[in-house]
């Protein structure tokens, strides 16, 4: 084939690829692209906040309506993210806004423990040395059973057979039993 047969032959194709490569697809078409950077930032901060707010336990324990719940919430932000905007390439500029910003969160937190603290919380302990303390349950909305549940998991039948239950930044339950 020579080359003007080849040209005919894969025109209409190039064309195709030419037309799309201009399409609304790839391009912005609502916002500017500062604008997906800052209002990722924007809704990562606040659903930090939001989800901290929540306690730990709601995110460490996922129960089949919190999933829900986290799928709706996403949906609910996403336009606040996007403007409006469903091109690619604003799908990857908030893509890699919020992988971004959840690297420097973690970078951040690893510096500096009252970041830590503020963005992941502190362990809470719960018994200590068979003493059971009811209001750090109340404040972590945690119920006696959830509470026997992981201490029968750690061998313990009751609260006196406790040295500590502590409930961790990643909503578990850790129990050290005494010993005997």
């Amino acid at each position: 084939m020579c080359p003007l047969q080849l040209n005919l032959l894969f025109s209409p194709l190039l064309a195709d690829v030419a037309a799309e490569a201009s399409s609304p697809m790839w391009q912005l078409t609502t916002v500017p692209w500062w604008q997906f950077i800052a209002r990722g930032i924007i809704v990562y901060i606040f659903l930090i906040v939001l989800l901290r707010l929540t306690g730990k336990r709601q995110v460490g324990q996922l129960a089949p309506f919190d999933l829900v719940l986290l799928l709706v919430l996403s949906n609910a932000v996403q336009n606040a993210m996007n403007g409006g905007d469903n091109s690619v390439t604003g799908g990857a500029i908030s893509a890699i806004t919020l992988v971004g910003m959840n690297w420097l969160v973690g970078l951040l937190t690893f510096k500096s423990k009252t970041l830590a603290a503020m963005v992941e919380g502190r362990p809470e302990v719960l018994i200590h040395n068979g003493k059971l303390y009811n209001e750090c349950l109340d404040h972590e909305k945690i119920t006696h059973h959830e509470l026997m549940t992981a201490l029968r998991a750690a061998g313990c039948s009751s609260i006196e057979d406790v040295r500590a239950a502590v409930l961790e930044n990643d909503g578990s339950i850790s129990v050290i039993p005494k010993e005997k």
